[in-house]
């Protein structure tokens, strides 16, 4: 049988913006999460993933555990029915798909701007949040790397990653086109976490924009990235009057409810239009700020994808990718397989082991030193030479999916149901 491997995922795909940002942890939340998974569920090989557009677990259990899994995380949000949730999720209960799954969204064939980067970055700090709790078993530190090191093979084999196809570099695609008619557009990018943080390294690259300004709370994190890119700081003291002079305002500010507020907008007296757009989830810009004249407001599922060089060249890439991905879930499928039998291959050591030691002793005092070191080489070298065509066949076996009779006929010849299964 394949690794009991499975997922639980919420995305763009299925859930609108209103309801990713209800679910969406922060760090600390998903550390909690984990904890409760890894605890409370006896739950394994966990990740949790919480992105923009995606909150997804993926676990190791028997059986699925997708209902428990979404009942703990709506009641750690606060939410009191989870099941007006389900129809939300995607349940993937089989080996099969979570792993397929896992590697086209580390590899950003399933992001919203097809080849996203940041999304390999999320994978990463994921794993290391599981790797932290223990929460991470053999199977799921295989699969990660197995992911990394198809990653790198698509960053050196393909034009995959070519060009900033990102959320990021969409959003200054946008901001191209909603200021189009204007001669020096003024920018003002708020909130600085890595979103923000990538929009400002975009917007300092660009020809096109000369007037860039930034502003977080946090200052010392706004000065050096101010003096990374180059572009000038605004003490977030001044935020509204940065505000009434920017023509466009990005926010990427992260916290639980709006902090753009109507009633905030409302006080800049804009006299055309002012173009607001939101990269937070949840969403830092109050639904309501749009019906105050001349603002207009863009969200997260509003950055689409532009038709760039950039992007032409990762579609034409997807191919390539899939080919390679399938490559890396072949091998991880031999190891998930091998590591299957493992367990019949150390009990089997482990009975030759027994009757080696048992005849040894049987002889030993009859063994001078000298005579006992020789025995001990031979018959070592002997219970190897046994066991090599065993492991050959049980590991052929296991690439054909034939490894259970074999499994069987080796238990009842060596009566491994006593047999310890490890060293």
């Amino acid at each position: 049988m394949p690794h009991p491997f499975k997922a639980v995922s919420l995305s763009y795909k299925k859930a609108p913006l209103a309801i990713r940002e209800l679910i969406a942890l922060d760090e600390a939340a998903c550390r909690r999460f984990l904890h409760t998974l890894h605890h409370d569920l006896a739950l394994s090989d966990l990740l949790v993933l919480s992105t923009c557009n995606r909150t997804e677990v993926y676990y190791a259990a028997d059986r699925d555990q997708s209902p428990a899994i979404i009942a703990a995380l709506c009641e750690l949000k606060g939410l009191p029915d989870s099941t007006t949730h389900y129809d939300y999720f995607d349940i993937l209960a089989s080996y099969d798909e979570a792993v397929q799954h896992l590697f086209e969204v580390a590899m950003g064939l399933d992001a919203q701007v097809v080849g996203d980067l940041q999304i390999s970055n999320q994978v990463k700090t994921a794993y290391q949040w599981s790797a932290d709790q223990d929460a991470a078993g053999p199977f799921l530190h295989r699969l990660l790397h197995s992911i990394f090191f198809t990653n790198k093979r698509v960053q050196q084999e393909t034009n995959f990653r070519d060009g900033a196809a990102s959320t990021s570099y969409a959003t200054l695609e946008l901001v191209e086109e909603l200021t189009a008619d204007l001669d020096n557009p003024r920018v003002l990018v708020v909130g600085l976490g890595e979103i923000g943080a990538d929009v400002c390294r975009h917007f300092s690259t660009s020809k096109g924009f000369s007037s860039v300004k930034l502003s977080n709370r946090t200052r010392a994190k706004a000065e050096l990235l101010a003096e990374e890119c180059g572009l000038p700081l605004l003490d977030f003291e001044n935020l509204v009057e940065g505000m009434k002079e920017a023509d466009v305002i990005i926010s990427s500010i992260a916290r639980d409810t709006p902090f753009f507020t109507r009633e905030m907008l409302a006080h800049l007296d804009i006299l055309s239009y002012k173009f607001f757009i939101d990269l937070s989830v949840p969403r830092s810009i109050e639904a309501e700020a749009e019906t105050v004249p001349g603002v207009l407001v863009y969200n997260i599922d509003t950055i689409q994808s532009k038709a760039s060089a950039a992007l032409e060249r990762r579609l034409a890439s997807v191919p390539q990718v899939r080919a390679i991905i399938a490559e890396s879930i072949a091998g991880l499928n031999d190891w998930t397989k091998e590591m299957l039998v493992s367990p019949t291959i150390q009990k089997l050591k482990n009975a030759l082991e027994q009757i080696r030691q048992e005849e040894i002793n049987r002889f030993q005092k009859k063994m001078s030193p000298e005579e006992a070191q020789r025995v001990e080489e031979i018959t070592r070298s002997l219970v190897q030479k046994l066991l090599k065509q065993p492991v050959l066949q049980l590991k052929a076996a296991c690439k054909r999916g034939e490894a259970d009779q074999l499994i069987d006929v080796l238990t009842d010849l060596f009566d491994l149901e006593n047999q310890p299964a490890t060293a």
